[in-house]
């Protein structure tokens, strides 16, 4: 949320976690002008710390703007 807020100007950013079986779903979706690098260093640096833990991080574009932020992690 912190790089949505920093980066892109959104107007909006929408949180959502729900948990399913032993793992943690987070998608994080801003409306802002998007062009998130997820290869850059706090994105990148985040999507490490979720595989160190055992999940995943995945950046995407919005729809039809902004940046979706989806993330699994184990928990439990």
């Amino acid at each position: 949320m912190s790089n949505a807020l920093k980066h892109a100007g959104p107007a909006t950013v929408d949180v959502h976690v729900a948990q399913a079986d032993a793992f943690l779903h987070l998608t994080i979706v801003d409306d802002g002008h998007g062009g998130a690098d997820p290869g850059g260093t706090g994105l990148r640096g985040l999507a490490d710390r979720a595989e160190a833990a055992g999940g995943w991080l995945l950046v995407l574009p919005g729809q039809p703007v902004g940046t979706r932020v989806e993330a699994v992690l184990p928990c439990g």
